[in-house]
């Protein structure tokens, strides 16, 4: 039992990506949103990473659902469980086996912009768990979280530390709009990754492989063939930095030499200094303390708080509260 809703198209993520690559590449300093990673070769090439020695944290959450998933669906009891960022749902299905084992979800709605992906990971699912109602919605978490099916008691899952990708007001906003759509009572179940000594990090984000800088220089691909652009993604280095003020990784782009790129579909004409860079991601770990406030500001109340032995990764159980 399979339905799809869609609320954003191709159209829509081409207009998207020019607006964020027109203002992120104008401004001082210059910036992409991580998201223009996945493509297909993109999301390949992070599947790489995920299995790679040095990169922990879906290995260290997926043995935090291992260990938890039960308690998990004995504590929330939800009907309903709701998957933003759904990707292939790999990992969701350690809660979705142990929620069906407990004899309460009747319904799993993953959403995700990749329609492609969705389709995919929704034909799989059907197939893997015949009785479960399953709702794919085509839609961003930042803009589209008020389409997601109402009732029935529901869990959000927000999984893989995403969360740390934004930075702290697009934190506080998106948070913010989830409670609004949540009814009280309602669960949210958020993995987020814990700060830690930068040595067992920054190999993380710059593996001795190469898959993380190729997957870093992807988006200049990405916008080379959506945007008729020119940038020779050889022409920049991969950087992953520690940034101890913001506690957050940042990944960046820095020029080998002074090059031009020219933006055909955009009439943008962009210079690089040798050195200069683009910043096209930041991971920030967290603390229990801080991302315990950043919940209770939204309106979230936190129940339960997992991590692994080495308290390297978080899942938290938080609830809606009323205001």
């Amino acid at each position: 039992m399979a339905s799809m809703e869609k609320y954003l198209d191709e159209r829509d993520l081409a207009r998207s990506l020019r607006d964020d690559v027109r203002a992120g590449l104008s401004g001082t300093p210059k910036t992409l949103p991580p998201k223009w990673f996945y493509d297909g070769r993109g999301s390949t090439l992070f599947e790489e990473i995920t299995r790679l020695p040095e990169y922990y944290p879906t290995r260290t959450e997926r043995a935090v659902l291992v260990e938890h998933a039960p308690e998990i669906a004995r504590l929330a009891e939800a009907k309903t469980l709701v998957e933003l960022g759904s990707g292939s749902s790999e990992k969701t299905r350690l809660l979705l086996d142990a929620m069906l084992e407990r004899g309460t979800l009747g319904r799993f709605v993953p959403l995700d912009v990749s329609e492609p992906a969705l389709v995919a990971a929704v034909a799989a699912l059907t197939a893997a768990y015949p009785g479960l109602a399953i709702s794919g919605v085509v839609g961003d978490y930042t803009r589209h979280l008020r389409h997601l099916p109402d009732g029935d008691h529901r869990m959000v899952a927000f999984l893989g530390g995403t969360i740390g990708n934004m930075v702290p007001g697009e934190r506080a906003a998106f948070l913010t709009d989830l409670r609004s759509v949540l009814h009280e009572g309602e669960w949210l179940l958020l993995g987020a990754d814990l700060v830690k000594d930068p040595a067992v990090l920054l190999p993380a984000y710059d593996d001795a492989a190469g898959v993380t800088a190729e997957f870093n220089r992807n988006v200049l691909r990405v916008i080379n063939r959506a945007l008729a652009a020119d940038f020779t993604p050889g022409a920049f280095d991969h950087v992953a930095a520690w940034n101890p003020s913001h506690e957050w990784i940042e990944m960046r782009l820095r020029s080998l030499r002074p090059q031009r790129v020219h933006i055909r579909d955009l009439s943008l004409d962009l210079s690089f200094t040798e050195g200069e860079e683009i910043r096209t991601e930041i991971s920030t770990k967290f603390r229990r303390v801080g991302l315990t406030a950043e919940l209770e500001s939204a309106g979230f109340a936190i129940r339960h708080w997992w991590t692994d032995p080495r308290s390297w990764f978080a899942l938290t159980l938080a609830q809606a509260v009323h205001p």
